[in-house]
């Protein structure tokens, strides 16, 4: 779960996993696998280290990198 800002400043926790594309309209767009769109105050780039973040906590990013490196 990431925590995120509405443009009306309230904040939310979200499921990272439901997102689909991240886009800056110039707005932070997040549209989630259900095609609901949320427009965000955090930028783009922020949006996605907090998703890379979200991952790595729940162990879907980093195990490559670790099989990789072994294997060298």
């Amino acid at each position: 779960m990431i925590l995120l800002t509405r443009l009306n400043g309230e904040t939310f926790t979200l499921n990272a996993l439901f997102i689909e594309q991240i886009q800056s309209f110039p707005d932070t767009t997040i549209t989630l696998t259900s095609s609901k769109k949320i427009i965000v105050r955090e930028p783009e780039i922020e949006v996605a280290r907090k998703i890379r973040e979200f991952y790595q906590t729940i162990g879907l990013v980093g195990v490559k990198e670790k099989q990789e490196k072994n294997e060298r």
